[in-house]
């Protein structure tokens, strides 16, 4: 394959993993960076709706993830004292309303499934320990320039793809001037053997527990041997990172005897490692193009966690950007366009959804009232029917870019 159709992919997160295998099957090589020197078997749980797993299906993945998913049969929605307030179906009931399962896995599961398909995959060259530092965009596509440690060097390509997550170095170098806004929220995470917690924890379920500034969300991972836990409280503590370690007794205080059930607070105490992140995320900016350079994944939409869309979202991005890439490979500024332009509302309705739930589940106890009133009243089947838009998004195949994101069928440069 000629060399005019290499790509530069920075990151090789569930993002940039994603991308170099879509970009592969649509017939182009990619050089894929990451500065990490080993990309290692970290992080906790996350969840993947049908709008995610579809593609990852798509992509010949579904066999190799099956022996790592587990598929929550509902999402059940409690207040902090206990009392169930809707349970939303999911397992067969989603699978069969949206044509694919909804998922929970370990991370480190996901991206060593897409790390596994990468190196197996021969257009794709993985440079690990190398860090995208700067680009120049030419006549011929664009460079970046790298370095390994103390060496300097340089890549080429037809194009660059900032994978490179919230705090990515290239958005910058794009021009945008956004960074990352802290938003008052540490999100506190563990993982827990499932044979030692009480029946009500280890349901093969999401569960969500509601309180003022406060919230849960607990589900199996490892095909149901760990449960994840994830406990969000509202908070000052902005320190970057995503791995500081969290003091137990520190988060029991959040979660007092006062206002949450005795069964829940024993749940929190089981875990004997909390880590802690400060949850950041970016108000929807444009343009994330220019050229042949584009931003994808956190790097273009960074959101926060309350809608568990973030992996979704950079999946979607790499099915896009590959079939827009694979549509128009002799006009690579335009194929970065459309991408852009099919992404873009998507993404920012999603990031802002993120948003008002979050707001919803910290409610003050006026609020909450009225809020658990609806979730009642509403029921499972209806609130999972509000999820439609998002769960029922089809991604794109070669040549449908135009029909499945209602791009203009017009020249290429027509915006």
């Amino acid at each position: 394959m000629a060399s005019s159709r290499n790509v530069l992919i920075a990151g090789a997160g569930i993002g940039g993993l994603s991308a170099a295998l879509m970009l592969a099957r649509s017939g182009f090589r990619v050089t894929l960076m990451e500065q990490a020197e080993r990309l290692e078997e970290t992080g906790a749980g996350i969840q993947l709706s049908p709008n995610a797993t579809r593609i990852l299906i798509e992509m010949g993945l579904g066999s190799r993830l099956k022996a790592d998913v587990f598929e929550p049969k509902g999402i059940t929605i409690h207040t902090a004292s206990g009392s169930t307030l809707a349970r939303i179906p999911l397992g067969a009931d989603a699978e069969k309303r949206y044509g694919a399962p909804y998922w929970s896995i370990h991370r480190a599961d996901l991206q060593m499934a897409l790390l596994e398909a990468v190196q197996a995959n021969p257009d794709i060259s993985l440079r690990l320990g190398t860090r995208v530092e700067d680009f120049v965009v030419h006549a011929h596509g664009v460079s970046a320039a790298c370095r390994r440690r103390s060496t300097a060097s340089e890549e080429h390509g037809i194009a660059l793809i900032a994978a490179d997550g919230l705090w990515s170095v290239l958005r910058p170098r794009l021009g945008v001037r956004a960074r990352p806004q802290f938003r008052k929220r540490t999100a506190w995470r563990a993982l827990v053997p499932a044979s030692t917690v009480d029946a009500e924890f280890r349901a093969p379920e999401v569960q969500l527990w509601l309180g003022r500034s406060a919230h849960i969300v607990h589900y199996p991972v490892k095909t149901g041997a760990l449960i994840n836990i994830v406990a969000i409280v509202d908070d000052n503590w902005a320190e970057p990172g995503w791995a500081a370690s969290g003091d137990r007794e520190q988060l029991l205080s959040r979660y007092s005897q006062w206002s949450w059930c005795a069964p829940v607070r024993d749940f929190l105490a089981q875990p004997d490692r909390w880590t802690k992140w400060a949850l950041y995320d970016i108000d929807p900016f444009s343009p994330w193009s220019d050229g042949p350079v584009t931003l994808l994944g956190d790097a273009a939409h960074p959101m926060l966690p309350f809608l568990a869309q973030g992996a979704a979202m950079a999946i979607e991005d790499a099915a896009v950007l590959a079939d827009c890439m694979g549509r128009y490979p002799d006009d690579v500024a335009s194929a970065m366009r459309r991408y852009e332009r099919a992404r873009r509302r998507r993404t920012a309705r999603v990031q802002n959804a993120a948003r008002s739930n979050g707001r919803t589940y910290h409610m003050s106890a006026a609020e909450a009232v009225l809020r658990n009133i609806f979730l009642r009243l509403a029921g499972g089947p209806l609130l999972l029917y509000r999820y439609n838009w998002l769960y029922d998004w089809h991604t794109a195949t070669p040549g449908s870019v135009a029909r499945e994101h209602k791009l203009p069928s017009a020249r290429p440069d027509d915006e």
